[in-house]
């Protein structure tokens, strides 16, 4: 290794700036969480996905005729091609969601036909085009593995009622869209976790915007990454009832388990998006009449807390899959689907960060990412191998 280079090796770059931001600011120890300089309550409170979208692309809050703007061109971009709808139809049935998310979200890019000419206001066109188109992939493929055909965009609906409406065929209520509005913008963005880093990465290389964001559904979809409401729906259903929640957590930590859902790498106090999540899953278990999971997470929360003090003799906190998994789970969706609603809100995000690596709107210039490896190969001793013949080796 280089004597001038920084070695961070063996430390999954955690508690490492690799880049500079002015997107998302998650303050661990106070709990915050701050999109382009708002709060998270606020933004949760009083702006739709659509706004939180353009802040997150745009810098700024739209003004009126802004958002209606930004929210009609995202409409038009929801029809995808019916070549994607062709391409769904030939896989198996039982694939991952995650997966065909993955494969299908660069077919996008045929109706993208300045997605070659470099430019933010282009990036930002295919931004739009990602947030709408794959949102219209996640409802039609689950739909299609279902063996129903897929339903067709109501322009009349927002983003958040038209995906519900796409996935089940029925307009939602307007409490559950909203509750489901709400939850995409807590997930719109999260900073340089795994998955935005990669966005980043591959950004760096002046890929287009399609092969960054492919590349973080990608990334999101791995076990350390995604999924961890699902695991967590999963736990809530293998308990089952509240009295068995003190033997759960008994044998779970005794044979050196996690509870998901409680926990963060960055939050040292409740993670802001939990807070606001938790009364919204309450609600909707009452809507769905499906009110034990919710009871089920916060007895388990209460409980698994008080076990871990107790056993680890320090705290730990919730985080927002904790509740969202029953929240998801009471409007109906399908938990496999949890990881692709989690990428169709974090579009937004991954995309804004694309921007600002390409076009360094928080550097001095663009920088490729290359990193290094300390070498710890061993194979011949010092010297280097000698190639043998094949008859001879």
């Amino acid at each position: 290794m280089n004597d001038c280079t920084l070695s961070v090796i063996n430390t999954g770059l955690r508690g490492v700036d690799v880049a500079s931001s002015k997107i998302c600011d998650v303050r661990g120890k106070e709990g915050k969480l701050i999109y382009r300089g708002f709060l998270i309550e606020d933004l949760a409170r009083n702006a739709s996905f659509e706004e939180v979208s353009f802040l997150l692309l745009y810098e700024r809050l739209p003004k009126k005729q802004e958002l209606e703007n930004f929210s009609q061109s995202l409409k038009q971009k929801r029809n995808i091609p019916e070549n994607i709808f062709s391409f769904l139809k030939t896989l198996p049935f039982d694939m991952n969601p995650m997966d065909v998310l993955q494969m299908a979200t660069p077919l996008l890019m045929q109706n993208d036909h300045k997605v070659s000419e470099p430019g933010i206001e282009n990036t930002l066109c295919s931004a739009e085009n990602l947030i709408s188109g794959m949102a219209s992939i996640t409802a039609a493929w689950d739909r299609i593995r279902n063996k129903k055909e897929p339903v067709p965009p109501d322009n009349n609906l927002n983003h958040a009622a038209n995906f519900l409406y796409m996935l089940n065929g029925k307009i939602p209520d307007d409490e559950t869209a909203r509750f489901f509005d709400t939850s995409l913008v807590l997930h719109a963005e999260h900073s340089f976790n795994a998955s935005t880093f990669t966005a980043r990465q591959v950004a760096s290389t002046r890929a287009h915007i399609y092969a960054a964001v492919s590349s973080a559904i990608g990334s999101l979809s791995g076990a350390l990454h995604g999924g961890a409401n699902v695991r967590v729906m999963e736990m809530l259903k293998e308990i089952g009832s509240v009295d068995r929640i003190d033997a759960y957590i008994d044998n779970l930590l005794s044979s050196g388990g996690l509870i998901m859902g409680l926990g963060h790498a960055v939050y040292q106090t409740d993670d802001p998006r939990a807070i606001i999540i938790a009364p919204m899953s309450k609600r909707m278990g009452q809507i769905a009449n499906q009110t034990l999971w919710y009871e089920l997470t916060r007895e388990l929360e209460k409980k698994g807390k008080a076990a871990f003090k107790a056993k680890k003799q320090r705290d730990i906190f919730c985080n927002v899959d904790f509740f969202s998994a029953s929240l998801f789970y009471a409007m109906g969706i399908a938990t496999d689907l949890f990881s692709p609603l989690f990428a169709i809100s974090r579009v937004s995000g991954w995309s804004a960060h694309v921007i600002e690596e390409q076009f360094a709107m928080a550097a001095p210039k663009p920088s490729l990412y290359r990193p290094g490896a300390e070498y710890v190969g061993d194979y011949c001793g010092p010297d280097e191998c000698v190639f043998t013949d094949m008859d001879d080796r």
